[in-house]
């Protein structure tokens, strides 16, 4: 048996409790956790970016989280995202039918994710967003975000958040229209053209 001198730090291997990780590649991502949409939905968009770090590196291991409400602005009351068969207790994935309105993409080696959802419809006085959850390697806690869409500038500019966004910033969570009912929107975690993190309280 090896022992392992544990009174001196520099002797002691560290355990997932004292790192960052990341470790969401282990039980966090589902298969389809980037389907929102229900299939064949004629107002799927698609929505993808890079994650990059502060250097401009991709991250190869981070986590986006994606919630939005329906065409109408209604907030989803599905579940289903993640259902289990009772009997087997397997992973069945969404039913293909509803809109829960949450999903989970990891990103690949180059740092690009993808999410496709519905069209999110206004919300009072917002203009229409998706919400965002950003976990990444170096970051103790997670990070919020907004994807704007383009289309209406005169939403954007009455939007509530947006408005208090100082103008040489907003352009960070307002995604690029490309074609096809694609939007791109790229998250820099640091550093020039980083993108504007929310913060809750």
């Amino acid at each position: 048996m090896t022992r392992i001198d544990t009174s001196r730090p520099e002797t002691v291997l560290p355990t997932p409790s004292h790192t960052v990780g990341p470790f969401y590649g282990h039980a966090l991502p589902f298969r389809g956790g980037e389907d929102i949409a229900p299939a064949g939905h004629p107002d799927t968009i698609t929505v993808h970016g890079y994650v990059t770090d502060g250097a401009g590196a991709p991250l190869p291991d981070a986590l986006i989280e994606v919630w939005g409400p329906d065409p109408q602005g209604n907030l989803p009351t599905a579940d289903g995202s993640m259902r289990r068969d009772p009997a087997s207790g397997g992973f069945l994935g969404r039913n293909g039918v509803e809109f829960t309105g949450w999903g989970r993409a990891q990103t690949d080696a180059d740092g690009h994710w993808y999410a496709r959802t519905l069209r999110p419809g206004p919300r009072g006085r917002h203009a229409p967003y998706l919400a965002v959850c950003v976990f990444a390697r170096g970051l103790l806690v997670h990070l919020y975000t907004r994807i704007y869409l383009p289309g209406d500038a005169a939403a954007l500019a009455a939007d509530p958040l947006l408005s208090r966004v100082e103008e040489g910033r907003r352009d960070t969570l307002i995604a690029a229209e490309e074609e096809g009912g694609t939007y791109r929107f790229d998250i820099r975690l640091q550093g020039e053209g980083e993108t504007v993190f929310l913060e809750f309280q």
